[in-house]
């Protein structure tokens, strides 16, 4: 009987401390399931901030200060393009809006079958970071402040895309941005060629109000030999100053933005030396917005290309850049060209 008992309370303590050493098991399992669900977390949390706190490819401290010029090289005027992205396929990504509701990247491989075939549409229902209705009289066109696409409509056709609009100022828009995309626009219309095309606004902090963008472009087809540059374009207007934090301005006599870059008097060229250059890029022979005489002489021939079989006038805006395209013919006039089954430039 007493050896029952025995063999009965070893049983009892056995059991006991298998029970035991289950709930320590499954405590321990839960434990480390509580930590692997924070850590899991934590790592999501600290993705989604580094994508919120990081709108911009580079930092407000890659750029120089504004200096009166609207614009600045970048990496000696060299895109920061992959392998990867250097593709004839188009294609357009708009990122998504951060936390604050700022634009982020947008880029695209122009071609055109992304251009628009209609007038652009109203995109006043936009209002992006930053966005106030205020007027100066110094100002063209009396408002400070455009709703900016950051791929221009002709060339991806995006309208009231608010991942693709932010508030910039009349002559960041006008003289800053659009020569360039002007630029990118007559080269794939004219060539039938791709161009990667890439503008990433950059905020300082949190402001609501971009310090301006980077701009950076490169011919597909021909490896860079007619389109490439990589620039900064800064968001200034002449005569205010902006608070970028909050959008609001003030009118500033001391603030002075150089804007001879006029369409009649500017000129835009790829891959070709200049001593016209900026002076930010005067080595470089990827060029951007250089100044040129526009006059228009006797002795000046009309400027075909022979791929795109467009021809340009003295004074139109690619008339300098065809000059050292490997492409170039020479007419003696307008009625030469038309006769040979060239179509005159658009600009």
């Amino acid at each position: 009987m007493k050896k029952l008992r025995k063999q009965l309370l070893l049983l009892a303590a056995l059991l006991a401390l298998t029970l035991t050493g289950c709930e320590a098991q499954d405590l321990l399992s839960t434990e480390r399931a509580d930590s692997g669900s924070e850590v899991t977390a934590a790592y999501t949390m600290t993705e989604s901030q580094i994508t919120d706190q990081a709108p911009t490819a580079v930092s407000v401290l890659d750029v120089p200060e504004f200096s009166g010029e609207p614009y600045v090289v970048l990496n000696g005027n060299e895109p920061d393009f992959t392998d990867e992205e250097k593709t004839t396929e188009s294609y357009e990504h708009y990122s998504d809006l951060d936390s604050l509701g700022r634009c982020g990247v947008a880029e695209a491989n122009i071609g055109q079958d992304l251009m628009p075939t209609e007038k652009r549409g109203a995109i006043g229902q936009v209002k992006p970071t930053g966005w106030h209705t205020v007027k100066y009289d110094q100002v063209e066109g009396k408002y400070l402040y455009n709703r900016c696409h950051l791929i221009g409509y002709q060339l991806t056709g995006e309208n009231a895309n608010n991942k693709n609009l932010i508030t910039g100022t009349r002559s960041f828009n006008v003289d800053g941005m659009l020569p360039y995309e002007e630029m990118v626009g007559d080269y794939v219309r004219e060539t039938g060629n791709h161009v990667l095309y890439r503008v990433t606004p950059v905020f300082d902090g949190d402001d609501l109000v971009a310090k301006g963008v980077q701009m950076e472009a490169m011919s597909v087809e021909d490896k860079g030999e007619d389109i490439k540059f990589n620039v900064f374009v800064y968001n200034v207007q002449d005569g205010v100053k902006i608070d970028y934090e909050t959008g609001d301005s003030e009118a500033d006599s001391s603030m002075q933005v150089t804007t001879e870059n006029s369409k009649a008097s500017q000129k835009y060229h790829t891959n070709q030396n200049s001593s016209n250059n900026s002076k930010n890029n005067s080595s470089n022979k990827n060029t951007t917005a250089v100044k040129t005489n526009t006059k228009t002489t006797a002795s000046q021939k009309i400027r075909g290309n022979s791929r795109s079989k467009v021809y340009h006038c003295p004074g139109q805006r690619d008339y300098d850049r065809m000059g050292t395209s490997k492409y170039l013919v020479t007419f003696k006039s307008e009625k030469e060209a038309k006769a040979a089954g060239y179509h005159k430039a658009q600009r």
